[in-house]
């Protein structure tokens, strides 16, 4: 997108400059009248867009000098954006009020370069310079050196110029179409179309000569494209730009342009790289990613003292293959050196890789596929191992955990069992009774059955907690029900601790898909962990088990009301040995890790804000539930 028009020939530059900062090593070379930023700050570089941020023109040519300039300094800069919105707020009180809160806004953050992109920021930091940034260089760039002699720019502002030339867009458009009889040119009803329209008529004056010419100026956008709709076949559209069109409506050009060029009657040719897939064939013109890099080259071999003048960016044609095919336009007669978009390769260019080099390529791909499985099976085999190991691991922790629970679990067996035999000997007295009571032998019976099942699920649990396996048991069960179970086996500890169990669960199932026995032992491993963190606890001690459904997934909570974690060993407890205990080994939680991750779960720890800690598991639901 141009951003200033020239006097005989629209010079608009996309080049953008802006101060750098060099590296250490590169200090020594700047000259002490560069030397922008003071020894406790980097240098800040300040760029005034002339019209809001959807110009693509600005954005592409901005973004290009920026990540340059990142680059050089390696990011050691400063780089502030401003965009004015001038096309579609040209008046006076305007700019004044832009004024006034730019000056405060920098009024701590002084700029040491402005680069003004386009005639309108030079003209408005050039008049507002003392204000904004009274020691900072100024770079004026998105313009002709004609247009800066109109501009009256001071001396010490320095300019980065390009020209886009319609007329070779337009011989360009002579030599596609050699038959064309008629010439079109397109322009909106802003100030700075009707500047593009002026240069384009002086620099088109001797060529017009040729055609049937018409200027489509001052319309509304419908006319625009209903205009453009019914030109002769035999025309050739050149597309300036539409700012504004005769209502007042404002535009983003190559969108105005989009619109007049599809339903088009004829080709439509531009000189901006940026309307390139919105409907033209192309144009000479400035590739704004390439003016902003080169812009950035020059920058810093200013900032480096190196003798520097003012270039011109190089030109190039440019053309959207896609449209060559719409228009059947032969690329036979585009000028040398065109660089073609969005071109399709021939079928010999597509395929001559492959017609040539078949064997190497299937010889390549039986070496490839032989290091895949060589490497398929290396990895199977490490996972084997380390599941294996991971299943060793979880076995002596489970052991470890059953140990620290033995005298607990002795203790709960003993009252079933006690219950057992006091029941056994009821039921003797009363059989060697005279006339025994048959119903309340019957009731002793079955509370000596109740007994023995109770005492028996807690063996069957102690059991499964020392099972040993080989393989992973998958299987889909209720997180609730795991929960529920570990619970029961610390039952008796938590109460010869004096800690209280607290339980929320929710109506709904919370079906995950893991070995059950592992989840289990992470449970185990929280709880027993949350009941050693509140042996030292004054207040009321108490152990909170809570499951419900966050983000679509199971979520388990533990959480007691001890002392809590240190805030600097909050990322550190889940490391392997790893402990604040005097006789742990600090693989408890660490192999709860390890089992909720081979699940595709995650384990987090965080202080609770009353007191204590709380442990979060997470493990993916096996299929979707309603929430209750």
């Amino acid at each position: 997108m141009a951003l200033g028009e020239g006097a005989g020939r629209l010079r608009c530059a996309g080049l953008l400059l802006a101060a750098v900062w060099l590296t250490a090593s590169n200090c020594c070379a700047i000259a002490s009248d560069m030397a922008y930023a003071t020894a406790d700050r980097v240098p800040r570089v300040l760029i005034l867009y002339p019209y809001d941020e959807r110009l693509v023109a600005t954005t592409v040519a901005g973004e290009a000098l920026r990540s340059r300039l990142l680059q050089a300094t390696d990011s050691r800069i400063d780089l502030f954006s401003e965009f004015l919105d001038l096309s579609r707020f040209p008046e006076s009180d305007h700019v004044a009020r832009m004024a006034r809160y730019l000056a405060e806004k920098y009024a701590n953050y002084r700029p040491d370069v402005v680069v003004a992109l386009g005639k309108e920021s030079a003209s408005f930091i050039s008049t507002n310079r003392e204000t904004i940034a009274p020691d900072a260089k100024i770079v004026a760039a998105g313009f002709g050196n004609s247009t800066a002699e109109n501009i009256d720019l001071p001396d010490d502002v320095i300019g980065a110029f390009t020209t886009f030339d319609i007329l070779k867009t337009a011989e360009m458009a002579r030599s596609l179409q050699p038959s064309a009889r008629h010439l079109y040119i397109i322009g909106g009803s802003s100030e700075f179309d009707r500047g593009w329209l002026a240069t384009a008529r002086a620099d088109l004056d001797e060529f017009s000569k040729s055609y049937e010419t018409t200027y489509l100026e001052d319309l509304t956008i419908d006319e625009f494209i209903d205009r453009a709709a019914h030109v002769p076949p035999d025309s050739i559209i050149l597309a300036l730009t539409v700012f504004k069109d005769r209502a007042g409506r404002n535009f983003i050009p190559r969108e105005a342009i989009r619109q007049i060029a599809t339903t088009a009657s004829a080709p439509v040719y531009a000189p901006y790289q940026t309307y390139i897939g919105y409907g033209v064939v192309g144009g000479n013109t400035v590739t704004f990613d390439t003016l902003g890099v080169t812009v950035g080259n020059l920058v810093l071999d200013l900032m480096a003292g190196r003798v520097v003048s003012d270039i011109q960016a190089p030109q190039t044609y440019v053309v959207d293959a896609r449209q060559l095919r719409r228009w059947r336009l032969s690329e036979g007669n585009l000028p040398a050196g065109t660089v073609q978009m969005h071109k399709e390769p021939s079928l010999w260019e597509e395929h001559w890789l492959v017609a040539t080099g078949a064997l190497a390529v299937v010889l390549m791909q039986a070496g490839i596929i032989a290091a895949l499985l060589l490497e398929r099976r290396r990895r199977h085999d490490a996972e084997s191992r380390s599941r294996l190991h991971l299943l060793e691991a979880v076995h002596l922790n489970q052991s470890a955990t059953a140990g620290a629970l033995s005298s607990s679990v002795a203790h709960e067996l003993n009252q079933p069992l006690a219950a057992i035999r006091n029941n056994a000997e009821a039921a003797s007295v009363l059989l060697r009774s005279g006339s025994p009571d048959l119903e309340l032998i019957q009731q002793i019976l079955l509370d000596i059955q109740e007994d023995d099942q109770r005492a028996g699920d807690i063996i069957g649990r102690m059991r499964g907690l020392l099972k040993k396996r080989s393989e992973i048991d998958w299987q889909e069960f209720d997180l609730n029900d795991v929960a529920s179970s570990a619970i029961h086996i610390i039952h008796g500890e938590a109460e010869r601790r004096g800690i209280t169990l607290n339980t929320n669960r929710p109506t709904t199932e919370l079906p995950v898909r893991a070995d059950k026995v592992h989840v289990q032992q992470v449970v185990l491993n929280l709880a027993t962990n949350a009941m050693d963190a509140m042996s030292d606890a004054p207040a009321k001690r108490m152990l909170t088990f809570a499951t419900g459904v966050a983000h679509e997934k199971a979520e388990l909570c533990v959480a007691d009301t001890g002392n809590g974690i240190p805030e600097d060993r909050l990322s550190s407890i889940f490391e392997p040995f790893y402990t604040t205990k005097q006789a742990g080994t600090g693989l408890g939680l660490s192999i709860a890790r390890a089992i909720v991750e081979t699940y595709g779960g995650t384990i987090s720890a965080n202080n609770r804000p009353e007191g204590g800690a709380i442990f979060r598991v997470v493990l993916p639901l096996s299929r979707r539930v309603e929430r209750g």
